[in-house]
């Protein structure tokens, strides 16, 4: 038996979210053991990785000349080949308390409509990072299964899975995708959304923390009843000094409101495409949303007025693609049914 297969029988096998946002990993005895950013800040002089994850993310906008905090997955696939694998290869060894020898199989969730090229991107950069083998499968399937829909009867279930860089809609039926559609705009847009917003009505220029938090705060899609109002501080574009102003809940509504309308209209063009027999099921069960960015404030509220379907959000939204990832790790008669090539 050759070396590497010899290590793989003792190793313990991941399931990986690799999000534009935020990197997931999963094992079979523990469950999920990394949850961190997805975010690398690189040394320019040694190019060597400083920090990884949390720690890099805490550098964000404040890093030296010569430290650079790097995103390496841009829209939910890789933008930077060298950095991703060395975030993938600590994640890997974090998930493996530190073991170097360790060499397992990983399962990785990746967009519906990822190419051939961006592909075997995430494949390389999962083996060179020290997996023994590597499987792809598609967020929205991943979702479905973290969601315990039950994606293996012949019964339409749809998933609308809001990550950092990408939004997934899917219609699954007989373990297979019956419609999918997958558009590069989600979580992050967001964020740079509420900057350039804030930039143009204000001449304020803000970080990407502090629009992520107000995102988490005032973000929303559909009105609530009381006014909600947050104190924002940055630096005034004119005079070139700190200031700190308040902004509500309605000016972020507007800030978003052609993302939300983007992804309402990819959700309204899946309905239109699912054969008749599906439809009918999907209007008795709903549509189930995942992911952080489908935690937007009132989405849920704004897609049922807007397509007169029930839609709730399935448990732990955040870590439904990795739960569902996880699961193919004791489940590999499903896992080859459903893997990409």
């Amino acid at each position: 038996m050759a070396l590497s297969s010899l290590l793989s029988l003792f190793s313990s096998d991941l399931a990986v979210d690799l999000g534009t946002a935020t990197c997931l990993v999963y094992t079979r005895s523990r469950g999920i053991v990394v949850f961190e950013p997805s975010i690398v800040a690189v040394n320019r002089v040694t190019n060597r990785a400083e920090a990884v994850g949390a720690a890099a993310k805490e550098m964000l906008g404040k890093t030296p000349g010569n430290i650079q905090a790097i995103r390496p997955m841009k829209d939910g696939v890789i933008a930077d080949f060298e950095v991703t694998e060395r975030m993938l290869e600590y994640f890997i060894r974090k998930a493996h308390g530190r073991n170097l020898f360790v060499r397992p199989r990983i399962v990785i969730s990746v967009p519906s409509e990822i190419t051939p090229v961006e592909k075997r991107a995430v494949r390389d950069s999962a083996l060179r990072a020290g997996a023994s083998e590597v499987y792809l499968i598609e967020q929205a399937m991943a979702a479905a299964i973290g969601a315990d829909l039950p994606i293996t009867e012949p019964t339409g279930n749809m998933i609308v899975d809001i990550g950092g860089g990408t939004t997934d809609v899917a219609v699954i039926s007989l373990a297979g995708i019956v419609y999918a559609r997958s558009v590069r705009i989600a979580g992050n847009e967001m964020d740079d959304a509420i900057i350039n917003y804030i930039k143009r009505k204000y001449n304020l220029l803000i970080g990407e923390r502090t629009s992520e938090a107000i995102k988490i705060e005032l973000g929303n899609a559909w009105p609530s009843p009381e006014t909600r109002t947050m104190e924002v501080k940055g630096r005034d574009l004119v005079e070139g000094i700190p200031k700190t102003l308040t902004i509500n809940d309605e000016e972020i509504r507007e800030a978003l409101a052609e993302i939300v309308s983007t992804i309402v209209d990819t959700v309204r063009t899946a309905l239109e495409r699912t054969p008749p027999e599906l439809s009918a099921d999907i209007i008795d069960k709903g549509i189930v949303l995942a992911g952080g960015g489908s935690l937007l404030h009132n989405l849920d509220q704004r897609l049922r007025e807007e397509t007169g379907i029930p839609v709730s959000h399935c448990e732990d939204p955040v870590s439904a693609v990795v739960r569902g990832t996880g699961r193919m790790l004791t489940d590999m008669a499903l896992l080859k049914r459903i893997a990409i090539d």
